[in-house]
């Protein structure tokens, strides 16, 4: 009967260890995420400048050829 309170411990213990594996596991993939996204952003905006550059070349040189 001694036994019971020890194996109840051990499996708290293991359960609150799992948790607290899943949490860091999620905050991780979440940064990870948030990384991803924020990398789309800069090369859209990088792009976007870009062809905003194309945009006023073309503009220019049509101007020119007037």
């Amino acid at each position: 009967m001694n036994d019971q309170p020890i194996s109840r411990s051990n499996d708290m213990n293991h359960l609150l260890h799992e948790g607290l594996a899943r949490a860091q596991i999620a905050a991780r993939l979440d940064e990870a995420e948030a990384v991803r996204r924020s990398r789309r952003i800069i090369a859209a905006r990088r792009f976007h400048r870009r062809a905003e550059r194309a945009a006023m070349q073309a503009r220019l040189v049509l101007a020119r050829s007037i």
